[in-house]
C-alpha cells in the first residue's frame, strides 16, 4: 500500500493515450506514470499537458489520477481518415491513441472526398458529455498513394518537412562555386588524393579520407604508423548562428531518413551540393589530421579548415571488392589510388587492434534494409551486410570523433557530447539473471566495465543463441544522447565522444564544428537561447549527472537544453521512420495472410512471444492465448514464458513455426498463429487419406485456411457494425480495408 498522503500528491505531465481507451501520464517530475480510466480520456486527447491527482493505487502499487486541469493542448494537427455515417461527417484518427472520432461539420471538409487522408484542426476539445470538433486543414490524398505513409508519418510525429520562404530564399542567393573570399586562411590540400566511401544510394558525401605511411623521430622518439586525414564538409562556413538556414536547421536538428525519401535538415542545394563533398569539385572542409600508431593509438592529432577536392567516389562494395582482391576488375579501374586503400585499411586493422584492448562492446545483431518497387511498396527485406569497408569507414569517423571530443575538452569549452551510459542496476540484475538461467556464469560486477560486457559477447559468440544473448546486452544498456555534461561513452569505452562528422545531418556535429572554429581562433563559442529548446528531461533510470555539488552555470544550461531538444528529436525521427517501416512491413504482408514460416523468438512478454521470420525478416505477436490451452507463467530473470502443466518453454531464441494470421494495418500489428507438430501430422494424415493427390491436399489446405480466415473477419466486421456506438470501429475497419546511421 501507498502512504496515504501519496493519494493526495498532483502532478503535472504530458497524456500518453492507449488504443484500448484509457491513457497515462508521463510526470516532468521524472516519477512513475500514472494511470487514467476510459472515463478520465474522455476529455483529454493523447499528448495534451494535464494537471492530475493521485486517487488511488493497485495491488502493485501503481498510481491512478484524476485529471484536475488541462494545462495545455496538444497543437499538433490530427491526420485520419474522412468518413460519412448516420449523416455525419467525422475523422477516425490514424494514431489509435487519440482514442476519439473528431466531428467535422459538412462546411469545414476542405472538399475532401470519403476516405481521404486529411489533416484536422481542433475547433472544439472534448469533454465529458461531447466529442472533438474540427476542420479539414489539408487534404493528403488517398490511402494507397505512393508515399502516403510517409506524409502521415511527418504529420503524425510533427517532424518539419517543409522550409520557410527566408531559409529557401538565403538557399539560393548562395554562390554555385567557391569564391576567392572563402579560400582565405586555408590549407590547400586539392592535390592530397582523399576520396569518398558510401552507400550505392547515398547523395550527400559529408565526409573524404585519405592515409599515407608515415615515419618520424629516432631513438625513443622513434614513431611508426600513419597519417590519417578526415576531412568533414564545413558547414559552419555557410551556415551561420541565428540565420534562416540554422534557425530551420536547429529546429529539425536531424535529417529523417525513409525508405526511398530523406526529410533533410538543410536544403538540397546545401546537402548534396555546397557542402557535398563531389567527386573532381572543389569543397570546404574542416580537417581532422591525425598520427595513428601501430598499436592503434592516437599519438597526435590537428584541426584545420581547408579546401579539398575528392579524387574518386567509392562505394561500400567497390571498397571492399579491392581489399578481397587487388588484381580484380575493381582495382584496375581505380590503379592509382589503390595503394592509399590499402594504407586506410593497414589503419583501421590498428585502430581496431586499440580498440579491443580498451575493451569496447562490438555486438554481432543482424540490421535489416527494405527494397522498395517503383510505388514504394516492399519488393523484399534483405539482411544489410556489413563489409570490412563499412567498418573501415566507421573506425576512422571514430578517431577523429574523439579527437573533436578530446580537444574541446582539453580547452574547457562547453559543447555538446555524445554520451552513452551502461546499464541501470534494475537492468543490470535482469540481465545477470538472464545469463544465470542459461548457464553462462561469466562475472558482470555491480557496475559493469564495457570490458565485462565484451567478454560476455566474445565467450558465447559460436553458441547457436549468440545473437539473441548479444540482443539482450544490448537492451541492458541505455540510449545514447547529447548533453553539455561529459560522462563518456560506454560502449565504445571512451572518456570523451562527440560528433563531429556529419554536419549536413545532424545539428549537434554543425555546433562542434563552431567551437573548434572558435577555439583554434583564440576565442569562445557562445550558444544563444532559442524558443525552440526545451528543458532538459528526466531519463528515467538515468544516472545522475556529476555536478560536483555546484548549480549549472547558465551558459552549460544552454547547452544542456540544446542537447535535450536534439536528443528528443533524434527519437522523433527514428520513431517516425519505424512507424513507416512498421507500416510497410503489415502492407507487405497482407500479401501473406495463411502462409507458414520458421521463426525464431525474439522477445517475450507476459502476453505472447514476438518472432522474427527467417525468410521475410518481419515481426510479429504469438498471443499467449495462442499458445494453448494451459497457464503460462512469465519469467522475467529468464525471459522465458512457461507452461505450468506441460513445463513447455518459450525463451528469447526458441525455433517456432508460425502462420500469419492477422495483419492491422491501422495498429501497425502483425498476429501470428503457433503451428505445432500436432498440426503438421494431422495435415499429412489428412493428406494420404484423402482423395487428392498430396500436392493438391496441401493446395487445397491452405486455400480453405485463408478462407476461414476472410469469413471469420467478415463476421466480425459485421457483427461491430451492428454494436450500438460502433462508429469508431466501423471507421476503423473501413480505413483498414481501404488499405493495402551509418
Amino acid at each position: 500500500m501507498a502512504p496515504a498522503g501519496a493519494l493526495l500528491a498532483e502532478l503535472e505531465g504530458r497524456v500518453e493515450g492507449h488504443r484500448d481507451g484509457h491513457g497515462f501520464i508521463v510526470p516532468d517530475s521524472g516519477d512513475p506514470i500514472v494511470y487514467l480510466a476510459p472515463q478520465e480520456m474522455r476529455s483529454v486527447l493523447h499528448r495534451d499537458r494535464v494537471r492530475v491527482r493521485i486517487v488511488r493505487h493497485d495491488r502493485k502499487g501503481r498510481p491512478e489520477g484524476r485529471v484536475l486541469d488541462i494545462v495545455a493542448r496538444a497543437k499538433a494537427p490530427i491526420i485520419g481518415r474522412l468518413l460519412h455515417e448516420g449523416g455525419q461527417w467525422l475523422v477516425a484518427p490514424e494514431d489509435r491513441r487519440y482514442g476519439q472520432d473528431i466531428l467535422i461539420p459538412k462546411n469545414a471538409t476542405a472538399s475532401a472526398a470519403v476516405g481521404q487522408v486529411v489533416s484536422v484542426e481542433l475547433t472544439e476539445t472534448p469533454s465529458l458529455h461531447a466529442q472533438p470538433v474540427g476542420r479539414v486543414a489539408e487534404v493528403l490524398g488517398e490511402i494507397d498513394d505512393p508515399g502516403m505513409e510517409i506524409e502521415i508519418a511527418v504529420r503524425k510525429y510533427e517532424v518539419p518537412h517543409r522550409f520557410s520562404s527566408e531559409t529557401l530564399a538565403q538557399a539560393a542567393a548562395l554562390p554555385d562555386r567557391l569564391r576567392a573570399t572563402d579560400r582565405r586562411h586555408r590549407v590547400d590540400l586539392t592535390d592530397v588524393p582523399l576520396v569518398t566511401i558510401d552507400g550505392e544510394d547515398a547523395r550527400d558525401f559529408d565526409d573524404a579520407v585519405y592515409c599515407e605511411p608515415h615515419h618520424g623521430g629516432k631513438g625513443k622518439k622513434a614513431f611508426k604508423g600513419w597519417r590519417l586525414v578526415v576531412a568533414i564538409a564545413d558547414v559552419s562556413h555557410y551556415v551561420k548562428p541565428d540565420e534562416p538556414l540554422d534557425r530551420d536547421a536547429y529546429e529539425r536538428a536531424t535529417s529523417v531518413y525513409f525508405p526511398r525519401r530523406v526529410i533533410p535538415m538543410l536544403p538540397e542545394k546545401l546537402s548534396n551540393g555546397l557542402c557535398s563533398l563531389n567527386p573532381e569539385q572543389e569543397r570546404l572542409s574542416m580537417v581532422c589530421d591525425m598520427l595513428v600508431a601501430e598499436d592503434g593509438h592516437i599519438a597526435a592529432y590537428q584541426f584545420y579548415p581547408a579546401v579539398i577536392l575528392s579524387h574518386a567516389r567509392f562505394t561500400y562494395t567497390e571498397v571492399a571488392a579491392i581489399l578481397a582482391n587487388t588484381r580484380g576488375p575493381e582495382a584496375a579501374r581505380r590503379a592509382d589510388l589503390v595503394p592509399h586503400l590499402l594504407h586506410l585499411h593497414e589503419a583501421y586493422r590498428a585502430l581496431l587492434k586499440h580498440r579491443a584492448s580498451r575493451g569496447a562492446v562490438d555486438f554481432d545483431t543482424t540490421e535489416t534494409q527494405i527494397v522498395c518497387d517503383d510505388n514504394g511498396r516492399i519488393e523484399r527485406i534483405v539482411p544489410r551486410v556489413r563489409t570490412e569497408a563499412h567498418r573501415l569507414i566507421e573506425e576512422t569517423m571514430l578517431a577523429a570523433n574523439v579527437c573533436a571530443a578530446e580537444f574541446i575538452s582539453s580547452h574547457e569549452h562547453p559543447a555538446l557530447y555524445r554520451v552513452h551510459e551502461g546499464p541501470t542496476p534494475e537492468r543490470r540484475a535482469m540481465l545477470q539473471g538472464y545469463l544465470k538461467a542459461l548457464g553462462i556464469v561469466l562475472p558482470l560486477s555491480d557496475d559493469p566495465s564495457p570490458g565485462e560486457m565484451q567478454a560476455i559477447a566474445q565467450a558465447v559468440r559460436e553458441r547457436p543463441d549468440a545473437q539473441q544473448i548479444h540482443t539482450m546486452l544490448l537492451r541492458s544498456m541505455q540510449q545514447a544522447l547529447y548533453t553539455a555534461i561529459n560522462s563518456g561513452h560506454f560502449g565504445l569505452a571512451y572518456e570523451a565522444y562527440a560528433h563531429f562528422t556529419s554536419p549536413i545531418r545532424r545539428y549537434p556535429d554543425l555546433l562542434v564544428h563552431r567551437v573548434i572554429k572558435a577555439l583554434l581562433a583564440e576565442r569562445r563559442y557562445h550558444l544563444a537561447p532559442s524558443d525552440l529548446t526545451r528543458k532538459p528531461e528526466v531519463r528515467k533510470g538515468g544516472k545522475p549527472a556529476p555536478r560536483h555539488g555546484k548549480p549549472m552555470s547558465q551558459e552549460m544550461e544552454v547547452w544542456e537544453a540544446a542537447g535535450a531538444h536534439c536528443s528528443a528529436n533524434e527519437r522523433r525521427a527514428d520513431e517516425a521512420s519505424r512507424d513507416v517501416e512498421a507500416w510497410l512491413k503489415c502492407r507487405f504482408m497482407r500479401e501473406h495472410l495463411g502462409e507458414e514460416y520458421a521463426g525464431t523468438v525474439s522477445a517475450v512478454a507476459g502476453f505472447g512471444l514476438f518472432v522474427t521470420l527467417d525468410a521475410l525478416y518481419v515481426d510479429g505477436l504469438v498471443h499467449i492465448t495462442e499458445l494453448g490451452g494451459e497457464y503460462y507463467r512469465f519469467d522475467e530473470a529468464r525471459q522465458e514464458l512457461r507452461g505450468e502443466r506441460t513445463g513447455v518453454r518459450y525463451a528469447i531464441g526458441t525455433r517456432v513455426r508460425v502462420q500469419v494470421s492477422r495483419v492491422d494495418l491501422d495498429g501497425r500489428r502483425i498476429d501470428f498463429r503457433l503451428v505445432r507438430d500436432g498440426d503438421a501430422e494431422a495435415l499429412l494424415a489428412r493428406g494420404r487419406a484423402g482423395r487428392a493427390p498430396a500436392q493438391a491436399t496441401a493446395v487445397a489446405e491452405l486455400a480453405e485456411v485463408k478462407g476461414k480466415d476472410r469469413r471469420a473477419k467478415a463476421t466480425a466486421r459485421e457483427h461491430k457494425a451492428k454494436k450500438p456506438g460502433a462508429k469508431h470501429a466501423a471507421g476503423k475497419a473501413a480505413a483498414g480495408k481501404a488499405r493495402a546511421r551509418r
